[in-house]
């Protein structure tokens, strides 16, 4: 197994399930904190079960989260979610899910058949003033039981509870709107007055992270090579604001770890996997769109909150 975060440990605890012995690659140390949303989507707790997982995961007293507010420049609208979803950092997400690994060895192993490959999205080059950055950081303050999302000026903030009383603030910019605010995330949350006022009772606990350039992209259709699997971000990077993306890594890693446990045929784990994700990855790459061109703060107004959600999430019964 390369890499260790939620694709690839996952893979590796389900390979070593499924009786294989496993080593898993990894070049960084664990735990750690790292840009990301954040948000479990109630759908995780089936997988994380399965994986043995889901008690330790409640000793750590995720934050509980029951309704998702959109911010839009002209428009907002609040919907209560189909079930409640957690806040959990990705610090102990990752300590948690890496604990129950057989190996981790803290350098890169060359591609070999039956590899896992979850070590994260491609690096691409991309012309400088159209990139994408992400930032993220923890503050503390009152929290409340509900997920927001703001949308303005081409960016993405979305703000949620996670454990010890603590609220994860994350998102991503267009490298133009962020250079207006001198690369500060502090700046570009406040020219948003539902961000600012969102933000203003909350002191920031940690320094800024930053990742980037983000190209969104899937490989849904790789083709079978070497019997490698590939799993997580490095198969299919999806829209963070979706909220499925810690489920989409899990349910890819999983498929990954069994696959290649069972020396599947590759092409059968991606063709499971273009069957759980395929929607999810197109209709967030529609609402991306909308959500650039402005017809966002229009049309999903008058979408039902329920079906918002449900049409972003993996289909579990493929």
């Amino acid at each position: 197994m390369i890499g260790g975060g939620p694709a690839g440990s996952a893979a590796a605890i389900a390979a070593q399930q499924a009786g294989a012995a496993v080593t898993l690659y990894e070049q960084s140390r664990f735990p750690r904190h790292k840009v990301c949303g954040e948000y479990l989507s109630p759908e995780v707790e089936p997988v994380l079960r399965d994986l043995g997982v889901w008690d330790e995961l409640m000793v750590r007293q995720p934050h509980r989260l029951k309704r998702l507010v959109l911010h839009f420049p002209r428009s907002t609208k609040r919907a209560g979610l189909p079930e409640p979803a957690w806040g959990l950092s990705r610090h102990a997400l990752d300590h948690l899910l890496i604990g129950g690994v057989h190996c981790v060895v803290r350098e890169r192993a060359a591609d070999t058949p039956g590899a896992v490959i979850a070590a994260g999205r491609r690096i691409e080059r991309q012309p400088a003033g159209s990139r994408q950055f992400g930032f993220k950081a923890h503050f503390t303050g009152p929290s409340t039981d509900t997920i927001e999302l703001f949308f303005f000026d081409g960016c993405y903030v979305g703000v949620n509870g996670v454990e010890q009383g603590r609220t994860n603030v994350c998102g991503l910019g267009p490298e133009d709107t962020l250079r207006r605010a001198g690369f500060q995330p502090d700046g570009l949350l406040a020219s948003f007055p539902p961000l600012r006022d969102r933000i203003a009772p909350l002191s920031r606990a940690m320094d800024w992270l930053t990742t980037g350039p983000l190209i969104y992209g899937q490989r849904l259709d790789a083709q079978a090579r070497a019997g490698v699997y590939l799993a997580g971000d490095a198969l299919s990077f999806v829209d963070p604001y979706t909220g499925s993306g810690m489920l989409s890594a899990l349910l890819s890693g999983v498929s990954a770890g069994r696959a290649a446990a069972a020396g599947e045929d590759p092409r059968a784990h991606y063709g499971r996997c273009s069957g759980m994700l395929r929607r999810a990855y197109l209709v967030s790459s529609l609402f991306r769109f909308a959500i650039r061109t402005g017809a966002a703060d229009l049309l999903l107004p008058l979408v039902p909150g329920r079906a918002l959600v449900s049409w972003t999430r993996p289909d579990r019964s493929r």
